[in-house]
């Protein structure tokens, strides 16, 4: 793993942590949301960074990859549960929806490259 001392080191971890932002944005959807979508979306995006944390210290490879599949996956249902929340028209920000969004988008291709990086 190179020159990085700890998973704190990792841009994708970093930019995961950025991603928990999405706190902000489900704090305008409906209060009977609360355990439902709204709970869903922040559990996904704190998944994220968690399981880059946790790969990393397994410290062997197969198992930084197997948590950095993890990770993609949250990273997916986060993106699928805000288009759900656009749709239903839960978010009243969407700039901030826009933004995540890209966030979401270059979190992917970042941990896709790290991913198969980690595998060569």
């Amino acid at each position: 793993m190179g020159s990085i001392n700890s998973y704190k080191d990792l841009l994708i971890w970093q930019r995961g942590i950025v991603l928990v932002v999405i706190y902000q944005l489900v704090t305008s959807f409906p209060q009977e949301e609360l355990y439902a979508l709204t709970s869903q979306i922040k559990r996904a995006a704190i998944s994220i960074p968690s399981n880059i944390s946790e790969g990393y210290g397994r410290n062997t490879d197969k198992s930084f990859s197997y948590f950095l599949d993890i990770s993609r996956g949250s990273l997916n249902e986060l993106e699928t549960q805000l288009i759900i929340a656009k749709e239903l028209d839960f978010v009243t920000d969407l700039k901030s929806y826009n933004e995540i969004m890209i966030l979401i988008e270059e979190e992917s291709k970042m941990i896709n490259a790290f991913s198969r990086n980690l595998k060569n």
